[in-house]
């Protein structure tokens, strides 16, 4: 073993010990809600939240480009020239990740955000009509969206930076399973708590798959957050591994019954497509939370993020529609951070239906020959070790790949 990787393997014992956590990239995207942009391979994407959240507060993951701003990255990055609104369509998706998009009616995929998002619904009613997805409306049935206790009213106040992500979340799921029902429940704020308290709505109001795009850098007492709000059987918990590189690991996706979505960029070449390790998405090794069973990487000796992964680069990101957090270029935008790649795991377990199977994500690691080895990129410095590089077979940044079809899901 070289003493780069001895060296690696010494401060990942010492996370074990929770007596330090693995370096961060020297020059890596800044830490969560720094306000900073974050770097990507074509300049800077705008953090949709900002501010530094306090302890046991969460900040949304969601980055985003302006319509403009989109249309001068290099068309390596793209999928079509000339094509409006810039970005990835649902049937880009379809595409890469071979999604049999005419399965999960019926089915029911939970969005947890928090605050309100006054024109979610209308929001939505724009984007399915653009990309000629079925209609989804709380008239018809198929899309509902309550507080933190369940109900229709009152909501939560406003906020435009999580009108951002809600929106995001809203059109990923939809671009991965056109015909599922989506539940949105609205959190009062940012706390764990009132998060979490709208987790357990979630699923109390029927839900078997919640997708939650926000996370918290771990701290010394998560696992009564974990064991309150995130532990149900037979329930998907799918969470964003967040988007600031390698380093410290983020709640909920480190926590052991939560399924941990990492990030990849996606570019399109002729007919087929291609997926390297997004830099900015995050993988780390826990401090505080046990290795679960299923989990055999060995330069961790507790919980490794991320399980598996989809895009997240917000150079390669997904067409949104958001007229209240952003209201640039008509509501156009393009928006990445695996904030993106929850929600369209979400819908894409939708689509296969077992979300049962996914209390935890020892299923995906049973099933690795149904995803995408995705090889090549890093998103930090570790001496090429699988913790912060795409290397064959499992690698933290994007954990066993990518879905090709919904066989592991």
């Amino acid at each position: 073993m070289t003493s780069l990787r001895a060296a690696l393997v010494a401060a990942a014992a010492a996370v074990t010990l929770g007596a330090g956590l693995l370096p961060a990239t020297a020059g890596a995207s800044p830490a969560p809600g720094s306000g900073a942009d974050i770097a990507t391979g074509s300049g800077a994407a705008t953090p949709a939240c900002g501010a530094t959240p306090a302890r046991g507060h969460a900040r949304c993951l969601a980055l985003y480009r302006t319509q403009r701003q989109a249309a001068a990255l290099p068309r390596a990055a793209g999928v079509a020239a000339a094509r409006t609104p810039e970005g990835l369509w649902p049937a880009d998706i379809a595409s890469a990740y071979l999604l049999p998009t005419s399965d999960g009616a019926g089915r029911t995929v939970a969005v947890v955000d928090a605050y309100d998002n006054p024109k979610a619904e209308s929001d939505l009613a724009v984007y399915r009509k653009k990309f000629a997805l079925p209609a989804c409306t709380t008239k018809s049935g198929c899309f509902r969206k309550v507080n933190q206790r369940g109900a229709a009213k009152p909501l939560p106040a406003g906020d435009a930076d999580w009108a951002i992500e809600t929106s995001l979340d809203l059109d990923a799921v939809s671009a991965a399973c056109p015909k599922c029902k989506i539940l949105l429940v609205e959190s009062d704020s940012d706390d764990l708590t009132a998060l979490g308290s709208a987790v357990n709505t979630a699923v109390r109001l029927g839900a078997k798959i919640v997708s939650n795009s926000y996370g918290a850098t771990e701290f010394n007492g998560i696992s009564s957050y974990g064991k309150r709000y995130y532990t149900h059987s037979g329930v998907a918990i799918i969470a964003s591994t967040g988007d600031e590189a390698f380093g410290p690991a983020n709640f909920p996706a480190v926590w052991q019954r939560a399924t941990a979505v990492g990030g990849t960029s996606l570019v399109k070449s002729g007919s087929s497509w291609k997926e390297t390790v997004w830099a900015g998405a995050s993988s780390g090794c826990s401090a505080y939370i046990a290795k679960p069973a299923w989990q055999k990487d060995k330069h961790c000796k507790m919980r490794t993020v991320g399980d598996l992964s989809a895009v997240a680069d917000p150079d390669t990101g997904l067409a949104v529609y958001d007229s209240y957090g952003l209201g640039t270029d008509n509501g156009w935008n393009l928006i990445g951070g695996t904030s993106l790649a929850a929600p369209l795991i979400a819908g894409m377990i939708g689509l296969a239906g077992n979300a049962a199977s996914l209390g935890n994500a020892s299923y995906v690691y049973a099933h690795t020959r149904a995803f995408r080895d995705v090889v090549g990129g890093s998103n930090g410095t570790c001496g090429g070790d699988y913790l912060c590089t795409g290397l064959r077979g499992y690698d933290a940044p994007t954990g066993v790949g990518t879905p090709l079809g919904v066989g592991g899901l």
